[in-house]
Protein backbone atom coordinates (compact mmCIF):
# COMPACT_ATOMS: atom_id res chain seq x y z
CA UNK A 1 0.00 0.00 0.00
CA UNK A 2 2.57 2.49 1.03
CA UNK A 3 5.47 1.65 -2.06
CA UNK A 4 1.97 2.36 -4.36
CA UNK A 5 1.41 5.68 -2.74
CA UNK A 6 4.75 7.24 -2.15
CA UNK A 7 6.35 7.86 -5.70
CA UNK A 8 9.31 5.43 -6.53
CA UNK A 9 11.94 8.26 -7.13
CA UNK A 10 10.74 9.43 -3.07
CA UNK A 11 11.10 5.86 -1.95
CA UNK A 12 14.24 4.89 -3.42
CA UNK A 13 16.41 7.72 -1.54
CA UNK A 14 18.59 6.40 1.20
CA UNK A 15 15.94 7.75 3.80
CA UNK A 16 18.62 5.51 6.52
CA UNK A 17 20.58 8.03 6.50
CA UNK A 18 18.04 11.28 5.22
CA UNK A 19 16.05 10.68 8.41
CA UNK A 20 18.71 10.54 10.97
CA UNK A 21 20.47 13.28 9.35
CA UNK A 22 17.13 15.20 9.90
CA UNK A 23 16.65 14.25 13.16
CA UNK A 24 19.87 15.38 14.09
CA UNK A 25 19.68 18.88 11.91
CA UNK A 26 16.37 19.19 13.96
CA UNK A 27 18.14 18.89 17.71
CA UNK A 28 21.20 21.07 16.60
CA UNK A 29 18.57 23.62 15.02
CA UNK A 30 16.47 23.58 18.76
CA UNK A 31 19.98 24.12 20.79
CA UNK A 32 20.72 26.91 18.43
CA UNK A 33 17.26 28.61 18.74
CA UNK A 34 18.08 27.95 22.81
CA UNK A 35 21.29 29.60 22.29
CA UNK A 36 20.07 32.86 21.16
CA UNK A 37 17.53 33.19 23.18
CA UNK A 38 14.67 31.71 22.06
CA UNK A 39 14.89 32.84 18.33
CA UNK A 40 15.27 31.37 14.77
CA UNK A 41 17.74 34.12 13.58
CA UNK A 42 20.05 34.49 13.29
CA UNK A 43 21.43 30.40 13.37
CA UNK A 44 18.66 28.23 13.72
CA UNK A 45 16.46 29.06 10.57
CA UNK A 46 19.79 29.57 8.75
CA UNK A 47 21.04 26.58 10.13
CA UNK A 48 18.20 24.52 8.50
CA UNK A 49 17.91 26.24 5.47
CA UNK A 50 21.58 25.57 4.82
CA UNK A 51 20.81 21.64 6.07
CA UNK A 52 17.93 21.47 3.15
CA UNK A 53 20.19 22.89 0.85
CA UNK A 54 23.11 20.58 0.98
CA UNK A 55 21.09 17.60 1.62
CA UNK A 56 19.70 18.74 -1.89
CA UNK A 57 23.13 18.95 -3.13
CA UNK A 58 23.60 15.55 -1.99
CA UNK A 59 20.89 14.16 -3.61
CA UNK A 60 22.15 15.40 -6.69
CA UNK A 61 25.70 14.12 -6.38
CA UNK A 62 24.16 10.40 -5.70
CA UNK A 63 23.22 10.16 -9.70
CA UNK A 64 26.87 11.17 -10.58
CA UNK A 65 28.31 7.98 -12.31
CA UNK A 66 31.73 6.86 -10.83
CA UNK A 67 33.63 7.63 -13.94
CA UNK A 68 32.81 11.47 -13.81
CA UNK A 69 34.43 11.73 -9.95
CA UNK A 70 37.47 9.93 -11.57
CA UNK A 71 38.17 12.10 -13.90
CA UNK A 72 37.43 14.62 -11.96
CA UNK A 73 39.55 14.00 -8.99
CA UNK A 74 43.15 15.74 -9.93
CA UNK A 75 41.23 18.64 -12.00
CA UNK A 76 39.42 19.33 -8.75
CA UNK A 77 42.32 19.06 -6.80
CA UNK A 78 44.61 21.62 -8.52
CA UNK A 79 41.78 24.23 -8.51
CA UNK A 80 41.12 23.99 -4.63
CA UNK A 81 45.05 23.87 -4.63
CA UNK A 82 45.28 27.15 -6.46
CA UNK A 83 42.69 28.85 -4.68
CA UNK A 84 44.74 28.03 -1.14
CA UNK A 85 47.72 29.80 -2.91
CA UNK A 86 45.19 32.97 -3.89
CA UNK A 87 44.34 32.95 0.03
CA UNK A 88 48.02 33.41 0.82
CA UNK A 89 48.07 36.30 -2.27
CA UNK A 90 44.10 38.05 -1.46
CA UNK A 91 42.70 36.10 1.40
CA UNK A 92 40.33 38.20 3.67
CA UNK A 93 41.95 38.26 7.32
CA UNK A 94 39.21 37.47 10.15
CA UNK A 95 40.05 36.65 13.66
CA UNK A 96 43.90 36.44 13.27
CA UNK A 97 43.28 34.06 10.74
CA UNK A 98 43.67 34.45 6.78
CA UNK A 99 41.16 31.66 5.49
CA UNK A 100 38.63 33.22 3.06
CA UNK A 101 38.41 34.50 -0.42
CA UNK A 102 35.58 36.70 -1.00
CA UNK A 103 33.76 36.13 -4.40
CA UNK A 104 31.66 38.73 -4.25
CA UNK A 105 28.27 36.89 -4.22
CA UNK A 106 29.81 34.74 -1.33
CA UNK A 107 32.93 33.94 0.88
CA UNK A 108 34.75 31.02 0.15
CA UNK A 109 37.12 28.99 2.18
CA UNK A 110 38.78 27.10 0.04
CA UNK A 111 40.50 24.56 3.09
CA UNK A 112 37.33 23.50 3.35
CA UNK A 113 37.16 22.21 0.05
CA UNK A 114 40.21 20.16 0.30
CA UNK A 115 39.04 18.27 3.13
CA UNK A 116 37.14 15.58 1.22
CA UNK A 117 39.36 16.34 -2.57
CA UNK A 118 42.17 15.10 -0.77
CA UNK A 119 40.41 11.80 -0.07
CA UNK A 120 39.18 11.96 -3.67
CA UNK A 121 42.14 12.10 -5.31
CA UNK A 122 44.33 9.79 -3.37
CA UNK A 123 41.75 7.09 -4.06
CA UNK A 124 42.06 7.93 -7.76
CA UNK A 125 45.76 7.58 -7.59
CA UNK A 126 45.86 4.37 -5.51
CA UNK A 127 42.85 3.10 -7.82
CA UNK A 128 44.86 1.27 -10.56
CA UNK A 129 48.05 1.30 -8.43
CA UNK A 130 49.75 -2.48 -8.38
CA UNK A 131 50.72 -4.02 -5.32
CA UNK A 132 53.94 -3.26 -5.80
CA UNK A 133 54.33 -0.08 -6.76
CA UNK A 134 51.64 0.53 -3.99
CA UNK A 135 53.62 -0.96 -0.93
CA UNK A 136 56.94 1.09 -2.48
CA UNK A 137 58.64 4.53 -2.32
CA UNK A 138 56.52 5.08 -5.63
CA UNK A 139 53.31 4.75 -4.11
CA UNK A 140 54.76 6.69 -0.59
CA UNK A 141 56.33 9.39 -2.09
CA UNK A 142 53.64 10.91 -4.13
CA UNK A 143 50.90 10.43 -1.83
CA UNK A 144 52.64 12.19 0.69
CA UNK A 145 53.45 15.38 -1.67
CA UNK A 146 49.49 15.33 -2.54
CA UNK A 147 48.46 15.46 1.39
CA UNK A 148 51.81 17.63 2.08
CA UNK A 149 51.11 20.64 0.03
CA UNK A 150 47.84 21.75 0.85
CA UNK A 151 48.39 21.04 4.82
CA UNK A 152 51.56 23.74 4.36
CA UNK A 153 49.33 26.03 2.53
CA UNK A 154 46.62 25.80 5.55
CA UNK A 155 49.08 25.77 8.16
CA UNK A 156 50.26 28.82 6.91
CA UNK A 157 46.60 30.69 7.12
CA UNK A 158 46.77 29.58 10.27
CA UNK A 159 44.36 26.73 10.49
CA UNK A 160 46.03 23.70 12.56
CA UNK A 161 42.40 22.18 12.92
CA UNK A 162 41.40 21.99 9.34
CA UNK A 163 45.16 20.95 8.44
CA UNK A 164 44.77 17.94 10.68
CA UNK A 165 41.67 16.90 8.98
CA UNK A 166 43.55 16.77 5.82
CA UNK A 167 45.73 14.55 7.04
CA UNK A 168 43.47 12.52 9.21
CA UNK A 169 41.53 11.86 5.73
CA UNK A 170 44.25 11.43 3.33
CA UNK A 171 46.58 9.08 6.03
CA UNK A 172 43.51 6.50 6.58
CA UNK A 173 43.03 6.57 2.79
CA UNK A 174 47.11 5.87 2.36
CA UNK A 175 46.71 3.19 5.19
CA UNK A 176 43.70 1.30 4.04
CA UNK A 177 45.54 1.42 -0.02
CA UNK A 178 48.31 -1.10 1.53
CA UNK A 179 51.46 0.82 2.06
CA UNK A 180 53.45 -1.38 4.74
CA UNK A 181 52.51 -1.06 8.61
CA UNK A 182 56.18 -0.33 9.80
CA UNK A 183 55.89 3.11 7.30
CA UNK A 184 53.49 4.49 10.07
CA UNK A 185 55.38 3.13 12.80
CA UNK A 186 58.22 4.82 11.96
CA UNK A 187 56.40 7.92 10.94
CA UNK A 188 54.36 7.86 14.27
CA UNK A 189 57.79 7.57 15.60
CA UNK A 190 59.41 10.63 13.88
CA UNK A 191 56.56 12.26 14.70
CA UNK A 192 57.40 11.95 18.24
CA UNK A 193 60.73 13.50 18.01
CA UNK A 194 59.43 16.04 15.88
CA UNK A 195 56.53 17.23 17.86
CA UNK A 196 59.23 19.39 20.70
CA UNK A 197 60.40 21.03 17.58
CA UNK A 198 57.27 21.82 15.97
CA UNK A 199 55.93 23.36 19.64
CA UNK A 200 58.53 25.26 20.23
CA UNK A 201 59.39 26.78 16.65
CA UNK A 202 56.26 25.94 14.29
CA UNK A 203 53.28 26.78 16.28
CA UNK A 204 52.56 30.09 16.96
CA UNK A 205 51.70 31.60 20.00
CA UNK A 206 48.02 31.30 20.65
CA UNK A 207 48.68 27.55 19.63
CA UNK A 208 51.07 26.94 22.46
CA UNK A 209 49.05 28.36 24.67
CA UNK A 210 46.04 25.95 23.36
CA UNK A 211 48.56 22.76 24.12
CA UNK A 212 49.55 24.19 27.42
CA UNK A 213 45.87 25.02 28.48
CA UNK A 214 44.93 21.72 27.54
CA UNK A 215 47.54 20.39 29.84
CA UNK A 216 46.45 22.67 32.66
CA UNK A 217 42.62 24.93 31.97
CA UNK A 218 43.18 25.52 35.43
CA UNK A 219 46.09 27.67 35.20
CA UNK A 220 44.91 30.46 33.03
CA UNK A 221 40.82 29.95 33.95
CA UNK A 222 39.93 33.60 33.04
CA UNK A 223 42.24 33.90 29.80
CA UNK A 224 43.70 31.57 27.72
CA UNK A 225 41.57 28.26 29.73
CA UNK A 226 38.15 30.04 29.82
CA UNK A 227 36.92 28.32 26.91
CA UNK A 228 37.58 25.14 27.66
CA UNK A 229 36.74 25.79 31.63
CA UNK A 230 33.12 26.99 31.08
CA UNK A 231 32.65 24.46 28.61
CA UNK A 232 33.54 21.96 31.25
CA UNK A 233 31.50 23.81 33.73
CA UNK A 234 28.43 23.52 31.39
CA UNK A 235 28.18 19.84 30.49
CA UNK A 236 28.88 18.70 33.93
CA UNK A 237 26.04 21.18 35.23
CA UNK A 238 23.65 19.29 32.88
CA UNK A 239 23.63 16.29 34.79
CA UNK A 240 21.77 13.07 33.57
CA UNK A 241 18.84 14.86 32.53
CA UNK A 242 19.62 18.56 31.66
CA UNK A 243 18.42 21.90 33.83
CA UNK A 244 15.49 21.45 31.00
CA UNK A 245 15.31 23.41 27.20
CA UNK A 246 15.98 26.93 27.07
CA UNK A 247 17.57 27.22 30.59
CA UNK A 248 21.13 26.70 30.25
CA UNK A 249 22.61 29.78 32.10
CA UNK A 250 26.41 29.26 30.69
CA UNK A 251 24.93 30.34 26.87
CA UNK A 252 22.42 32.44 27.80
CA UNK A 253 24.58 34.63 30.17
CA UNK A 254 27.25 34.16 27.65
CA UNK A 255 29.44 32.88 30.13
CA UNK A 256 30.07 30.06 27.54
CA UNK A 257 32.31 31.30 24.11
CA UNK A 258 31.38 30.18 20.76
CA UNK A 259 28.08 28.67 22.27
CA UNK A 260 26.33 28.11 18.78
CA UNK A 261 29.68 26.82 16.81
CA UNK A 262 32.82 25.38 18.05
CA UNK A 263 31.25 24.56 22.09
CA UNK A 264 27.32 24.07 20.76
CA UNK A 265 27.86 20.32 22.61
CA UNK A 266 28.35 22.09 25.78
CA UNK A 267 25.29 24.19 24.97
CA UNK A 268 23.05 20.92 24.22
CA UNK A 269 24.92 19.10 27.00
CA UNK A 270 23.90 21.91 29.73
CA UNK A 271 19.69 22.03 29.12
CA UNK A 272 19.48 18.15 27.69
CA UNK A 273 21.98 15.93 30.13
CA UNK A 274 23.94 13.57 29.51
CA UNK A 275 20.61 11.72 27.62
CA UNK A 276 21.17 14.89 25.25
CA UNK A 277 24.22 13.70 24.77
CA UNK A 278 23.36 10.22 24.23
CA UNK A 279 20.94 10.80 21.70
CA UNK A 280 23.87 12.59 19.19
CA UNK A 281 26.50 10.00 19.64
CA UNK A 282 23.81 7.37 18.93
CA UNK A 283 22.73 9.03 15.64
CA UNK A 284 26.17 9.58 14.79
CA UNK A 285 26.69 5.58 14.69
CA UNK A 286 24.00 5.47 12.87
CA UNK A 287 25.48 7.42 9.37
CA UNK A 288 28.74 5.66 10.57
CA UNK A 289 27.35 2.09 10.44
CA UNK A 290 25.49 3.16 7.16
CA UNK A 291 28.61 4.67 5.81
CA UNK A 292 31.14 1.78 6.64
CA UNK A 293 28.37 -0.29 5.13
CA UNK A 294 28.55 1.45 2.01
CA UNK A 295 32.44 1.09 1.87
CA UNK A 296 32.58 -2.53 2.77
CA UNK A 297 30.14 -3.13 -0.09
CA UNK A 298 32.04 -1.07 -2.46
CA UNK A 299 32.06 -2.75 -5.89
CA UNK A 300 36.01 -1.72 -6.18
CA UNK A 301 38.84 -0.76 -5.16
CA UNK A 302 38.29 3.14 -5.97
CA UNK A 303 35.04 3.09 -4.38
CA UNK A 304 36.18 1.85 -1.15
CA UNK A 305 38.98 4.11 -0.26
CA UNK A 306 36.41 6.61 -1.27
CA UNK A 307 33.66 5.69 0.87
CA UNK A 308 36.12 4.70 3.83
CA UNK A 309 37.96 8.12 3.68
CA UNK A 310 34.71 10.25 3.36
CA UNK A 311 33.69 8.80 6.56
CA UNK A 312 36.85 9.05 8.21
CA UNK A 313 36.62 12.86 7.55
CA UNK A 314 33.57 13.00 9.22
CA UNK A 315 34.57 11.30 12.25
CA UNK A 316 37.41 13.53 12.55
CA UNK A 317 34.90 16.32 12.98
CA UNK A 318 32.81 14.62 15.34
CA UNK A 319 35.79 13.44 17.52
CA UNK A 320 37.59 16.08 17.53
CA UNK A 321 35.02 18.55 18.83
CA UNK A 322 33.53 16.61 21.14
CA UNK A 323 36.89 15.63 22.64
CA UNK A 324 37.61 19.21 22.45
CA UNK A 325 34.90 20.44 24.52
CA UNK A 326 35.20 18.09 27.19
CA UNK A 327 39.28 18.75 28.19
CA UNK A 328 40.71 15.70 25.61
CA UNK A 329 42.02 17.40 23.19
CA UNK A 330 43.68 20.96 22.05
CA UNK A 331 40.76 23.59 21.41
CA UNK A 332 41.20 23.65 17.52
CA UNK A 333 38.67 25.64 16.21
CA UNK A 334 36.68 22.35 14.75
CA UNK A 335 33.09 22.45 14.58
CA UNK A 336 30.44 19.79 15.28
CA UNK A 337 29.27 18.13 12.05
CA UNK A 338 25.52 18.99 11.59
CA UNK A 339 24.89 21.06 14.55
CA UNK A 340 27.43 23.49 14.71
CA UNK A 341 26.50 26.87 12.80
CA UNK A 342 28.40 27.60 10.21
CA UNK A 343 27.81 26.78 6.02
CA UNK A 344 31.37 26.38 4.97
CA UNK A 345 31.35 22.70 7.87
CA UNK A 346 27.91 21.66 6.72
CA UNK A 347 28.97 22.03 2.82
CA UNK A 348 31.99 19.24 3.81
CA UNK A 349 29.96 17.12 5.77
CA UNK A 350 26.96 17.14 2.84
CA UNK A 351 29.73 16.65 0.05
CA UNK A 352 30.86 13.53 2.01
CA UNK A 353 27.40 12.39 2.44
CA UNK A 354 26.39 13.09 -1.22
CA UNK A 355 29.31 11.06 -2.16
CA UNK A 356 28.87 8.10 -0.03
CA UNK A 357 25.00 8.20 -1.75
CA UNK A 358 26.63 7.94 -4.98
CA UNK A 359 28.96 5.15 -4.06
CA UNK A 360 25.90 3.29 -2.64
CA UNK A 361 24.21 3.72 -5.77
CA UNK A 362 26.98 2.35 -7.96
CA UNK A 363 26.81 -0.61 -6.45
CA UNK A 364 22.60 -1.14 -7.11
CA UNK A 365 22.46 0.92 -10.33
CA UNK A 366 26.20 0.44 -12.13
CA UNK A 367 25.86 3.29 -14.52
CA UNK A 368 25.15 5.93 -11.84
CA UNK A 369 22.00 7.90 -13.88
CA UNK A 370 19.45 5.31 -13.32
Amino acid sequence: MIASIVPEPVARQPWRVILPLLMLNIFGSSVLYSAAGGRMWPWAMIHMIQFLAFLGMAVVMARIPREWFKRAAYPLYFVILVLLVLVEMLGAIGGGSQRWLNLGFMTLQPSELMKPAIVLVLARFFDNLPAPVTASWRGLAPAAGLIAMPAAFVILQPDLGTALAICFGGFVVVFLAGLPLRWFVAGGLAGMIATPLAYFFGLHDYQRRRVTIFLDPESDPLGSGYHITQSKIAIGSGGIFGKGFGNGSQSHLEYLPESHTDFVFATMAEEWGMLGGLFVLAIFAIIFSWGLGIARKAPDRFSQLLAAGMVSTIFFYMAINMMMVMGLAPVVGIPLPFMSHGGSSMMTNMICVGTLMAIDRWRMRPSGLS
